[in-house]
């Protein structure tokens, strides 16, 4: 034995890294001493399966996915399963995180195939990048019940040898399938849809542990802002009960580190105690947001703890010296799933000493027999609190974890989770005044400025100064939400003009003026088989969601003449997408209660330009806020000093010199 592995091992160091050597992205570089042959998207890799006529094996993941890295090890690690592909394919591997299109357009046909979908994502397609067969992950050898990859790029190869003609036709006929252009859905009745997402979250809702459905159950905080929105405008306190719960029950269990703060991904059972153990940007983004809109509904403390705690750990972990956010850390520490995360009794004794060790240790449910594979994730569940005594144990504890050993961390920097950070902080500073936060977020928002956008143009992402693809949906709808936040937070005209201008470039480049809705990609991005339009709202709201709470913002800030059409039109496409299940667009329903029900206005005139830090002062925190440099026809001043205006349910009171007179 061991010779065979010392054997292994020189096999490894003498192997020559492949083209992804090349390559900036930490999931292609994962992958770039495999044996197989790896190429990148691109046309390299496509002109030569025509060349060499061999069908094309596209594998689409991203660097911190758990089932990437057993496929990894299992088969692109493996000689056998190397020669094959090496020998009958031109393999391909994506990023999804820097090629949503690719992933998009692709999982679109792995659902058609499968039912459903997920990473990692394989695909087998023409030299015309038309696809034949979809899946999954595989296992090398069959199990379970499950297709072997071996036996599958044995089986995929004789068919393209002997039975071509089928495999293409198979090919034209799911292109053309997804390629039929939807009609148009019909506008439907915007405050049922309201209504009926409600009556559909009440039934799927967990009232014994928090959340929605059964495992796994995901954060999904976008859900939880709508039905506090709900509960805000209805006074609905079942909708404002669904949220609290699951969000205290989210930070009592094991989706939240109690020791370095944040959270994972999502959890792998229905009470919110064993996770899987990743830990996103846009995750945290979100919860934050979620945390911040509970606290500022009950002004329990809690929520504002849980925010500011989550804020910590992504200036502390997840942040560049330059200012950008990095995208994710891994679920697997040595190859072992949440082996960072998990302790011993002994441990912690060891670590805090006896007294402090088992005082924490009965806390947090660190048990001899654990909660997770015979180690113990500290929670505190079912319903225990913290000891305010122990507070002083997490540094120690923290710096032990980091010690003993450490995590794989995606530095990309990713424009649209960094723009939803940069709105979480902002929030986080108008609900706390934690200036560091909004410092924070100014400076991620010039980090973007000088590294991301070339004039209104922006990139997907960049890392070691090598920036990714032009753009799509998603980054130019995330980050004018995200200058519309930073407006919203110092009330700097800039920020809201940069807004209006990157709402303008997205229009132009992504809008579809004949049915509504916007595409993935724009007219600067590459053209694949499939222009798809994303609507839905999964882990992350879709691109269309965010376009919609940007454009009614826009409208409600700088007046429906400007942009109340496209918000108009906007809203009428996902109302009738929506139709089918409006659970599944929560962030776009939340646009819509705005429109519904807009937010109280204040319009400030200022006297002088220099009275805007005192105008700013005398305003509610949470107020949606218009301020003009000058007096207008529409908005002069009153007694020639600074002028208040205030409109809400579709009224407006008399201009005052002090907010406080309307209280």
């Amino acid at each position: 034995m061991p010779a065979r592995k010392g054997t292994v091992i020189v096999e490894e160091q003498s192997r020559t890294p492949n083209r992804l050597s090349k390559e900036t992205s930490p999931y292609l570089l994962q992958h770039a001493d495999n044996p197989v042959d790896w190429y990148p998207w691109g046309e390299e890799a496509f002109e030569k399966a025509k060349r060499e006529d061999k069908p094309v094996f596209l594998s689409v993941g991203y660097s911190t996915c758990h089932w990437c890295h057993v496929m990894a090890r299992e088969s692109f690690m493996d000689a056998t399963v190397a020669r094959m592909l090496n020998e009958n394919f031109v393999s391909v591997k994506v990023d999804r995180e820097e090629r949503p299109d690719v992933d998009s357009v692709y999982m679109a046909v792995c659902q058609a195939f499968t039912g459903r979908g997920g990473w990692p994502m394989s695909i087998f397609m023409t030299p015309e990048k038309k696809p034949f067969f979809a899946g999954t992950y595989f296992p090398k050898s069959g199990r379970y019940g499950m297709s072997g990859f071996i036996d599958l790029l044995s089986a995929i190869h004789e068919k393209w040898q002997g039975e071509r003609d089928a495999l293409l036709s198979s090919a034209e006929a799911i292109v053309s399938g997804l390629n039929r252009e939807a009609q148009s859905p019909a506008e439907t009745d915007g405050a049922a849809l309201i209504e009926e997402a409600v009556a559909l979250y009440k039934q799927s809702y967990d009232e014994k542990y928090g959340g929605f459905g059964d495992a796994p159950k995901f954060p999904a905080p976008h859900n939880l802002l709508f039905l506090m929105t709900y509960y805000e405008k209805s006074g609905d306190a079942v909708a404002l009960g669904m949220a609290e719960r699951t969000l205290t029950q989210m930070y009592r269990g094991g989706l939240f580190d109690h020791i370095g703060y944040g959270f994972c991904r999502y959890s792998t059972d229905r009470f919110f105690l064993v996770p899987h153990f990743e830990k996103m940007l846009y995750d945290n983004a979100l919860l934050i947001m979620a945390y911040c809109k509970a606290y500022a509904l009950t002004q329990k403390p809690l929520y504002r703890e849980v925010a500011q705690k989550t804020a910590t750990y992504v200036l502390r972990e997840m942040t560049d010296a330059a200012g950008g956010f990095y995208s994710a850390q891994d679920a697997d520490s040595e190859g072992v799933e949440g082996k960072y995360y998990t302790f011993s009794p002994e441990e912690i004794i060891e670590t805090l000493g006896r007294e402090d060790g088992e005082a924490f240790s009965r806390c947090y449910g660190i048990t001899p027999g654990g909660n997770f594979e015979g180690r113990s994730i500290p929670t505190l569940l079912p319903d225990r609190s913290p000891d305010p005594a122990l507070q002083k144990c997490l540094p120690t504890l923290y710096t032990y974890r980091k010690k003993r050993t450490r995590l794989h961390l995606d530095d990309k920097v990713l424009t649209s989770w960094n723009s939803l950070m940069i709105a979480a902080l902002c929030r986080l500073y108008r609900v706390s005044g934690d200036g560091d936060c909004l410092a924070a977020a100014q400076r991620a928002q010039r980090f973007i400025e000088s590294a991301l956008c070339e004039g209104d143009t922006l990139f997907v992402s960049i890392r070691e100064g090598k920036r990714g693809k032009k753009a799509f949906l998603d980054e130019y709808a995330c980050y004018a939400f995200a200058l519309l936040a930073l407006y919203e937070a110092t009330l700097e005209a800039g920020y809201l003009a940069r807004a209006a201008a990157i709402a303008q470039k997205t229009v132009a480049d992504f809008w579809d003026a004949k049915n509504g809705g916007f595409y993935l990609y724009g007219k600067e991005n590459e053209a694949l088989i499939l222009r798809p339009k994303e609507t839905y709202d999964g882990a992350m709201p879709s691109g269309n969601s965010v376009m919609a709470c940007v454009l009614i913002r826009l409208s409600l800030l700088e007046g429906d003449e400007k942009w109340g059409g496209l918000a108009e039109a906007q809203l009428a496409f996902l109302s009738g997408v929506a139709r089918a299940y409006p659970p599944g667009y929560a962030m776009f329903l939340t646009a819509l209660s705005d429109t519904l029900d807009p937010p109280a206005k204040i319009t400030v005139v200022l006297k002088a330009p220099n009275d805007r830090a005192d105008a700013a002062a005398k305003l509610p925190k949470d107020a949606l806020v218009l301020v003009l440099d000058a007096p207008t026809r529409q908005y002069p001043l009153k007694n020639d000093k600074t002028t208040f205006y205030l409109c809400k349910a579709h009224s407006c009171l008399p201009p005052v010199n002090d907010p406080a007179e309307w209280a």
